[in-house]
């Protein structure tokens, strides 16, 4: 049968976090968990918002780069998916509450001396932006929700499934890392 992010187009934009392999283990959890009001942090090329637009969600695509809700909207516009696109720093302008939370973020460690592209760079142990979601990220689902969220050997996963208690529904493993879905609430 397979996925509906192998039937979906998507048209990369220059500047903007193509797809990837991390991008499709996270929209194969989107596709299976993702329901109602969904936020899609992060959303980039506005794969994850697309596929639960497909599946009737209603959807916030949001991103702190204007070039990625410009490459999202043109997406989702291709998919025949509407949703309300929003310019934020993780939660800065993030109004309401969401059964959905989708965040691929930038986990890599990158530090002062090597930064990278926005997409990729996750400060110096790769967590700088997934602390500050797990700081905020409560105050921003409904009673009942689910959070999906992309993480790496890299920054640590381990600890934050356990932390969350967290189950992990999906993993790939590279030479230099593994990739993991955490879903929790």
């Amino acid at each position: 049968m397979g996925y509906l992010y192998e039937k979906i187009r998507l048209v990369e934009k220059e500047q903007v976090y193509p797809a990837l392999e991390d991008s499709q283990l996270l929209a194969k959890a989107v596709e299976d968990y993702a329901f109602g009001k969904v936020l899609d942090l992060g959303t980039g090329s506005g794969i994850q918002g697309i596929i639960a637009g497909l599946r009737n969600c209603t959807v916030t695509f949001a991103d702190i780069d204007d070039n990625a809700l410009a490459a999202a909207k043109m997406n989702a516009k291709l998919n025949e998916v509407k949703g309300k696109f929003l310019k934020t720093d993780i939660f800065s302008n993030v109004k309401g509450k969401y059964n959905t939370i989708i965040f691929n973020p930038p986990y890599l460690p990158t530090g002062e001396t090597n930064r990278r592209h926005i997409a990729l760079d996750g400060g110096a142990d790769g967590r700088e932006l997934i602390d500050r979601f797990l700081k905020e990220y409560k105050k921003h689902v409904e009673s009942v929700h689910v959070v999906l969220m992309l993480e790496s050997s890299l920054n640590g996963f381990e600890k934050d499934a356990e932390k969350l208690k967290a189950d992990i529904v999906g993993r790939t493993h590279y030479f230099f890392e593994d990739l993991v879905v955490l879903k929790f609430r």
